[in-house]
């Protein structure tokens, strides 16, 4: 008979095959071209992650774009984020960050904020940013739109909903309602596109990992039937699921784990 913990071990075993098998699949497929120049692999960008919505963002933005990364775990519950060396990479101790050895001019930059990241891999492939500058526009204002308002408005949701020591009921309503608000925003763009910005960018990617959370931010998804089709077709994409199951495995629960609470909920200057 196995032992819980010999269950846990299996099963994170599997999650760890299963990623490897996606990224495979994902990234060995084509036809083989001989020329050096043309198949020459790009050395491995440093990613700073823990499995949230906003390392979410970047981990599947690398994978669409089949650059090769080295993750860098940052244990967000433990105080990795806290680190001096990190902090010379991410003075805001947040999560995600790169370093992009062949940055501009073929030196190494790093960079922090998940907005800027997915603005600047986007330049350096030249994919999913559009092809001209009205393009680009589009793609902007729902990145920016993510950034200022989905993010920070469903993250508040999370935590008064889960996460939250006492229960205050007029933070829940208002975070949820908010949330509400935004999604049907959503739902009415995605009405008559496929993707915000009417093809697939980097605005998806963007949005795409709070947004599966609806759940736990109190959200009916009957609601929003078009935003509903939209995180299924996205689900669809191989590279999403690679990167949105990237270090699946290391999730805890934070509503238990007080430790964690602490660290990252009680944060001053320093």
């Amino acid at each position: 008979m196995l032992m819980p913990a010999m269950i846990e071990k299996l099963g994170t075993a599997v999650d760890g095959l299963r990623l490897a098998i996606d990224r495979i699949a994902l990234h060995c497929s084509g036809t083989f071209n001989a020329d050096p120049e043309e198949t020459r692999v790009p050395a491995p960008i440093d990613l700073y992650y823990w499995p949230t919505p906003k390392g979410f963002k970047i981990s599947i933005a690398l994978e669409e774009m089949g650059l090769p990364y080295e993750v860098k775990w940052i244990d967000i519950g433990r105080g990795d984020q806290f680190d001096p060396a990190f902090l010379e990479i991410a003075p805001n101790n947040r999560m995600p960050a790169i370093v992009d050895p062949e940055g501009p001019d073929g030196q190494p930059i790093s960079i922090f904020e998940s907005g800027a990241i997915l603005q600047y891999l986007a330049r350096k492939t030249g994919k999913f940013y559009g092809q001209t500058e009205r393009e680009r526009v589009e793609i902007e204002q729902w990145l920016f739109w993510q950034m200022a308002g989905v993010g920070p408005m469903a993250g508040q949701a999370h935590h008064f909903l889960n996460y939250a020591p006492v229960s205050i009921d007029y933070a829940k309503e208002r975070y949820t309602n908010e949330v509400n608000r935004l999604y049907g925003i959503l739902n009415r763009r995605l009405a008559d596109r496929d993707f915000v910005a009417g093809f697939y960018s980097i605005a998806d990617m963007a949005i795409w990992p709070w947004a599966w959370g609806w759940e736990r931010q109190n959200q009916d998804i009957a609601e929003f039937p078009h935003m509903k089709a939209w995180l299924d077709r996205m689900w669809e994409r191989p590279a999403v699921k690679v990167g949105r199951r990237l270090g699946e495995e290391k999730r805890r629960d934070l509503a238990t784990d007080k430790e964690a609470q602490a660290i990252l909920f009680g944060q001053r200057a320093r």
